[in-house]
């Protein structure tokens, strides 16, 4: 009889493959080029521990799922009692470097919000559904967008099932917040800036800083933090192509990490590469940034230095605010710099393959490619007319 929980693991068949290089391959690539069974193991009453290997993923959660039943009806060993105030300073402490600074704020701050609702004195399994969509409940009253709200559910239910599994304060089943189900909202249109706005903005920027900026988002389909981050190590001249890489923490060097956790490298156009080499000329001898300038290279330094920096600070103060600026000499309808990085993917899309297009865009999923990043452009729109024009004719012809 199991007690507590059953974990479900890889168990590795082979040594970690070599790239071309004779390097072994990175830790995230395993799951696709390491050959594996799946292993389910427990904890028997008496102490023992005990494990089943399965050919599938499928066939070790069933199993688990079979095992783990005898534990939830109460023949077993229960979950450790925890207050939800423990749980979130424990969550909080262990999360720490497991996962991109930005989610673990995000976790933090649902966690904080939903203790403050219900009491973080309050045991973690007494903690109901109806708990949890009183919450809910109570956020779509007070907060203006449904998407934040969705959020929420989506992060506290990866929060409770972390209390599952692998830590073993609930037992399967008991998570409040599994079948809470995210409102319906319907989905902004996405943006797509025509070149002609592009070129308008361009012109309207007069700044070589801000014409390499757009056009390496507009071109190559950069985040901005991605484009803030470069350093001239990123940037190959020669090849025309830009590496999206993280970066360890160095006497200049900022430590970070793109938002998918995955370096890429993505094509330069000819307009991208002459800018850049424009400002290279300009910058310091030694200075590593292509977009951060030393004076405010030094100041971030010196705030870290005093503990007053986080991965969300600003890497350059102002940049939306002063991009509004810019959009407000032009007739340009409103829009961002991350819209030229959705204009940049689903400009790809047209000639590329989507597999291509999502590597390039640096999405983990590819569904985010299809759902967030793929605009109906004009064009688009007249070809659809098109179609419906000949289809017509073909039917009157007949």
């Amino acid at each position: 009889m199991a007690i507590e929980k059953v974990g479900i693991y890889r168990k590795w068949l082979v040594p970690v493959p070599k790239d071309k290089n004779g390097k072994s391959i990175p830790e995230s690539e395993w799951p696709r080029k390491r050959r594996h069974r799946w292993i389910a193991r427990w904890y028997g009453i008496n102490g023992k521990r005990y494990g089943k290997v399965f050919e599938t993923r499928k066939e070790v959660q069933k199993y688990a799922s079979e095992l783990q039943s005898s534990v939830c009806l109460g023949k077993a060993d229960k979950p450790e009692k925890i207050t939800l105030h423990q749980f979130r300073l424990e969550h909080e402490q262990v999360m720490k470097g497991q996962v991109a600074y930005a989610t673990l704020d995000d976790q933090k701050r649902a966690l904080k919000f939903f203790e403050n609702f219900i009491s973080g004195s309050v045991l973690l399994s007494k903690i109901k559904p109806r708990n949890a969509e009183a919450f809910i409940a109570h956020r779509l009253s007070t907060v203006p967008s449904v998407s934040t709200v969705n959020k929420d559910i989506r992060t506290l239910r990866s929060i409770f099932n972390l209390a599952i599994e692998p830590r073993g304060y609930l037992a399967e089943g008991q998570n409040p917040f599994a079948k809470i189900k995210e409102r319906k909202i319907t989905e902004n249109e996405i943006r797509y800036v025509e070149v002609e706005e592009y070129q308008k903005l361009v012109k309207a920027a007069e700044n070589t800083w801000w014409h390499a900026l757009f056009s390496i988002a507009y071109g190559s389909g950069l985040r901005r933090s991605e484009i803030l981050h470069l350093t001239w190590a990123d940037i190959d001249f020669d090849q025309q192509r830009i590496k999206v890489t993280a970066k360890k923490g160095a006497a200049n060097i900022l430590e970070w990490e793109p938002k998918s956790r995955r370096n890429r490298i993505v094509p330069m156009s000819d307009e991208s590469s002459q800018l850049l080499a424009n400002i290279q000329v300009q910058a310091p001898e030694g200075h590593p940034y292509a977009f951060v300038s030393p004076k405010r290279l030094k100041r971030i330094r010196k705030r870290r230095k005093a503990n007053d920096w986080t991965p969300r600070s600003a890497l350059v103060n102002n940049v939306s605010r002063d991009f509004e600026v810019i959009r407000g000499k032009t007739d340009v309808a409103k829009c961002t710099i991350h819209d030229f990085r959705r204009s940049a993917i689903t400009n790809w899309a047209k000639d590329l393959p989507i597999q291509v297009v999502q590597t390039l865009a640096g999405h983990s999923n590819i569904t985010t490619t299809r759902k967030y990043y793929l605009a109906v452009r004009p064009e688009d729109f007249a070809a659809a007319s098109e179609t419906l024009k000949r289809l017509l004719s073909e039917s009157t012809a007949n």
